[in-house]
Parts: structure tokens; sequence; C-alpha cells
């Protein structure tokens, strides 16, 4: 078992899908959870179910709230040794039809929303010899899909800002890491199947046949599946592993 106790964890995204997973399961391991994200009342509920210690509500795009936040949870539980960027969110369209403010909106959220919060906690953590920074990707950070180029494109950009980092930081006791998730069971792909029904007609069935085709296991990946990869790369055991983008994905990848 991993032992996170005296850990203190940043997750942004954390009131729901695959960021409450990741809290909960740092929490399980002893870690003191501060999540971040937009919804009061998601983060809340989180709070009370036990998926988290503390919460601040704030917009990962913009870097002076984030600072915000930041300073929130290290007044309240120290400074942050692991930092978790899940906050993300995803848009279809063809590409004909995804003019520049769809191109910029995916790269503020996914990108942005990942070098925002690695900018405010990668100093405390170069003094202090240690941290662990993760980016929760995706397989679209890997590989190409129809109808969501800005998407594919700004995650593309986090795996490669990942590779960057963790050689500029091989030397501090920083590891740096993505997570690239396959089409996972959450809200956000429940949304998708949505607008694939409305789209196409589809049931759905049909509609979740159409994404788990990608997935050699032909099923939606568990949000507790990637929680646990993330745990891995906080342990000790992972001091090693940098620069890596680590695939969720039943062998899609």
């Amino acid at each position: 078992m991993t032992n996170l106790k005296g850990r203190h964890a940043l997750v942004t995204g954390g009131g729901r899908g695959i960021g409450r997973a990741i809290a909960s399961c740092l929490v399980k391991a002893g870690a003191t959870v501060t999540i971040v994200g937009r919804n009061p009342r998601q983060l809340e509920q989180a709070i009370m179910q036990g998926d988290a210690h503390a919460a601040a509500v704030a917009d990962v795009t913009d870097a002076q709230k984030v600072q915000s936040a930041l300073q929130e949870a290290v007044s309240r539980y120290g400074p942050i040794d692991l930092m978790i960027a899940n906050a993300g969110a995803a848009a279809s369209a063809p590409f004909m039809k995804s003019g520049p403010e769809i191109f910029r909106q995916m790269l503020d959220v996914n990108l942005l929303g990942v070098t925002n919060v690695a900018q405010a906690v990668l100093g405390s953590m170069t003094e202090r010899g240690f941290g662990r920074i993760i980016a929760v990707a995706s397989t679209a950070g890997l590989k190409g899909y129809p109808y969501v180029s800005a998407y594919c494109a700004a995650k593309h950009a986090v795996v490669g800002f990942v590779r960057a980092l963790a050689l500029e930081t091989s030397r501090t006791g920083i590891t740096v890491n993505a997570v690239c998730p396959g089409f996972t069971d959450t809200d956000l792909v429940a949304e998708s199947l949505e607008r694939i029904m409305a789209k196409t007609n589809r049931t759905r069935d049909e509609a979740l046949n159409e994404l788990v085709k990608h997935n050699p296991q032909g099923r939606l990946i568990d949000p507790s599946e990637v929680a646990a990869a993330v745990l891995w790369l906080c342990s000790e055991g992972a001091r090693s592993v940098t620069g890596q983008a680590i695939v969720v994905a039943g062998g899609e990848i």
C-alpha cells in the first residue's frame, strides 16, 4: 500500500469524474487533499462524502485565481507536495467548423489549466527538493481522433509540456508525468454520448459502441483505474519515472 501520510495534494477539477476519483484515492492513501473547481456545490459534496479535506473555487485558465486558490490551500494545510492537473474540457466539431475560438478555448482549459497550476507550485517544490506534478491528459494527446482536432492539439501540447518540464526538473527531486486515459466512464463521456445520440439518432448502446470500439478490451475505463495510476506516480517507488505519458486505455495505444 502506498502511504502518503503527511503529503498535501491539490487536484484540479476535483469535484467530479476522474478528478474526484483521484482525490478519493489519495485521501485513502493518507494524503491531505485540496480540490479545486468552478462548481462550489460539487466541491462541497466531495468533502461531505469524504473524498477531499478542503476545496477552493477557481477557474484554472485564470493564473491569478489559481494563485489565490493555492495560497488558500497552503495557508490551511501547508505547501503542495502532489499537484494533479486534471481539469479539462472537450469540444467536438469538424475542423472546417472549428474556428479560432474553439482552438483557443481548448488550449486555455487543457494546456494553460496545466501550466498555470504547475507554475504556482513549482517554486516551493524546488525549494523543498520534492514534488510530483501529474497532468491528466488523454489518448488524444498521443493519437488523433476525428472531429476533435482542437482537443487533440491541446492534449498533444500537454504531453509535450510534460516531457519538457521533466527535463528541466530532473535534478530537483520533482517528477513530471502525464496519465492518458482512453474513453472513461464519467459525466463528460455521458455528455458525449448524448451528443452522438442527438446528431445521429442512434440508441445509447449504439453510441456507446462507437466509443468503446477504440478500446481493445471493448469497455469504458473506470475512473478508479486512472486514479490508481496517479497514486503510483505519487509513490516513492516512482521517483525515477518522469517525462512519461502513462496510458490507461485497454491496449488502444
